[in-house]
């Protein structure tokens, strides 16, 4: 992204304010002005984050909030309790007490003299989550959310589980936060007490992963904080953004179809990331579209956003398979409703190594399939989260081991747009199983691109709440919904479906090896087809990327990222090992420098399903002159048939003394997983 200043008015920065709770706590708060607020009141836009104002977000804070300052908007971004400048400690995310202290925050924010007291939520992940959560309790203070890559379903839609199987991504996501919740306070913000703070920290915070392996089914734990079990209770307008690669575009669609408020939703191509910094490409500018729905909503400005259609987003073109993209080809597209009258269902049978279009001619064969635990190796993350070589790598490599169906070319191009389905009349000779669907567009050279694909724990088939051990032998019927996705298939492509029984590292695979007997008479396979439309070329294009001016950093040690399969045939092991470090970056102004590093293993030996860990490395660095703090995470999660085992250390140094240090082990019952 380009950062362009175009402010209207200058602005002020309030670098660390505090906000008062009434039990006593304060959270911290950096807040962007325009300078004549203080005469003239003006709606503000609150962004509810853990992840610190003073460091980690600092650069892309100032972008975009500096930018909707000079607009005419106060924004103020506040740190949760227990993270970043704030007082207490974060046990949890999305916990009660984070919803109680951000309404709260909205009572303060509207109070102050600055503020004329119409409020918008805006967040990308966990402040998108928090948005749609505060939105559910119908605070008067929130009149607008926008929405950037998050869910409605905390348990079927998030980084935890995927169709009841076990995400990798919630080892990994934990591992992250468990570094995050060891981070220290900015002693040059909040005073002497930042030892005191940062000790009730690393004692109270605790270790996140446990909690959510103890809850393996969709319980009421999940249910707080997912929207979606009552979508009536959002009263304000909701802009849902997300992206093709991000791991939560589902929701869109879902907020789309549930939300009875005026609501719009985005999808482009793009990782985890908000669209004016999105990559792939092509980044949008998303500043501007974001102030043209603050000013419908908060200043009461007609901007015509609600006359254009509800849904626009990317429909991507065929590419070749590669674990990063600069920028994905394809075009934009709009629905005026969703779910789409336009949309319909094709319908393709399974024959064997064949997916022919709906007809009579029905397969009365079973095939079998028992993948090895090598599928999934090159399946990249459940979410690209900042776009780093983490997509999945060409499907040739998966496809050896599952059992694949394949379309004829295509005589001219096909187009789909929503959830692709599978019907599966289905037997397992194990009592816990999983499946595993992916769709693939081949190109005449044999290149295989995933597209989307779906998971299911079989023992959920009927209810995630109340899961059941399968009958070994039975048949069942099945339906597995794929992720949602926009793709253009040209003429002389095929599209693959490839089924496998495990996907490890992106989900964890059941205790024993499964084999899975697929009865083809009466599967199918529904594609979401969207005729092309003339008016798709008359949709007006976005503008190019904008934002303020970012602060200034320099780099004092240069990042690496790696993600390397490592096969040692001499002992049958095999690695997934992934690097993320991000050197060290010096914060100029405030003679601050942080320093973040990631490693981690995902490892297996020969077809013994025992031989499963993953492991994590995080160590996170702070300094200044005559100032320094590091903290070092590790996590191991492995298993065996009946219990996952868990093992943590955390260890917290001040300059080069270690002031605190901590162990965890657990054994986990497995529950149908």
């Amino acid at each position: 992204m380009t950062a362009v200043c175009t402010q209207l008015n200058t602005i002020s920065i309030l670098e660390h304010v505090w906000i008062p709770l009434s039990d006593g706590i304060r959270l911290a708060a950096k807040i962007w002005l325009p300078e004549s607020a203080e005469e003239t009141p003006v709606p503000a836009i609150l962004e509810y984050i853990p992840y610190r104002k003073r460091d980690v977000e600092a650069v892309t804070d100032s972008i975009t909030h500096g930018y909707f300052a000079g607009k005419g908007y106060a924004c103020v971004r506040v740190d949760l309790r227990g993270s970043g400048d704030s007082e207490g400690v974060l046990e949890d995310e999305y916990l009660q007490q984070e919803q109680d202290d951000g309404l709260e925050v909205l009572q303060w924010i509207a109070a102050q003299p600055w503020c004329q007291g119409a409020i918008g939520m805006m967040g990308i992940s966990w402040g998108g989550f928090n948005a749609l959560q505060l939105a559910a309790l119908r605070p008067p203070e929130l009149k607008a959310v926008i929405t950037v890559c998050s869910t409605d379903d905390r348990y079927l839609d998030d980084v935890h589980y995927m169709g009841g199987c076990l995400l990798g991504d919630n080892l990994s996501w934990a591992s992250t936060m468990f570094s995050y919740n060891s981070c220290p306070p900015d002693p040059g913000l909040v005073g002497d007490k930042w030892r005191e703070m940062w000790l009730e920290r690393l004692k109270g915070s605790g270790l996140w992963l446990e909690k959510w392996l103890r809850h393996q089914r969709r319980d009421e734990y999940w249910e707080h904080g997912s929207v979606c079990e009552d979508y009536a209770a959002i009263n304000c307008p909701v802009l849902a953004v997300s992206g093709w690669a991000d791991g939560y575009s589902n929701a869109v669609f879902r907020l789309l179809e549930g939300l009875s408020v005026p609501k719009k939703g985005l999808i482009g191509p793009w990782s985890h990331k908000y669209p004016h910094f999105g990559i792939p490409g092509p980044a949008i500018g998303f500043l501007q579209e974001a102030l043209r729905w603050w000013d419908q909503w908060l200043k009461g400005i007609e901007t015509g956003i609600m006359q254009e259609p509800m849904l626009r987003v990317w429909m991507q073109d065929s590419a070749p398979p590669t674990t990063k993209y600069t920028r994905r080809p394809g075009r934009w597209v709009a629905e005026n409703d969703w779910p789409s009258p336009e949309i319909q269902p094709h319908i393709y049978r399974f024959q064997p190594g064949e997916l022919l279009p709906d007809n009579d001619l029905l397969s009365p064969r079973a095939l079998t399939i028992q993948s090895p635990l090598s599928v999934g190796l090159y399946a990249g993350k459940w979410c690209s989260y900042a776009a780093p070589p983490d997509l999945p790598h060409d499907q040739r490599e998966e496809d050896g081991g599952a059992l694949i169906f394949e379309s004829h070319p295509l005589i001219e191009p096909l187009e789909i747009l929503g959830a692709p389905v599978v019907e599966l009349d289905l037997a397992s000779n194990q009592p816990v199983a999983m499946l595993a669907v992916r769709l693939s567009d081949v190109a005449p050279d044999d290149k295989a691109t995933r597209i989307t694909y779906g998971l299911l724990n079989l023992c959920h088939h009927r209810s995630h709440q109340e899961p059941k051990r399968l009958q070994p032998g039975r048949p069942y019927r099945v339906k597995l919904q794929l992720n949602h996705i926009a793709q253009r298939f040209p003429a002389g492509n095929r599209f693959r479906i490839s089924i496998s029984t495990s996907y490890w590292p992106l989900a964890w695979p059941p205790p024993k090896p499964v084999r899975l007997s697929l009865f083809l008479e009466k599967s199918r396979l529904l594609l979401p087809v969207r005729p092309p439309r003339r008016r798709d070329a008359e949709l007006p294009a976005f503008k190019e990327p904008e934002g303020a001016i970012p602060i200034k950093t320099t780099r004092l040690q240069p990042k690496e990222q790696k993600w390397r399969v490592v096969r040692d045939l001499a002992v049958d092991t095999s690695t997934l090992e992934v690097v993320k470090d991000e050197g060290v970056i010096s914060f100029d102004q405030i003679d601050w420098a942080l320093g973040s590093s990631c490693r981690e293993w995902y490892t297996f030996q020969g077809n013994d399903f025992d031989s499963l860990r993953g492991e994590t490395i995080w160590e996170r660095s702070f300094q200044r002159q005559d100032w320094s703090v590091r903290t070092v995470t590790r996590t191991v999660l492995t298993a065996d048939a009946t219990h996952f085992i868990l093992w943590a250390e955390l260890d917290a140094f001040e300059g080069d003394r270690r002031v605190y240090s901590q162990d965890w082990h657990f054994h986990i019952p497995r529950d149908h997983l």
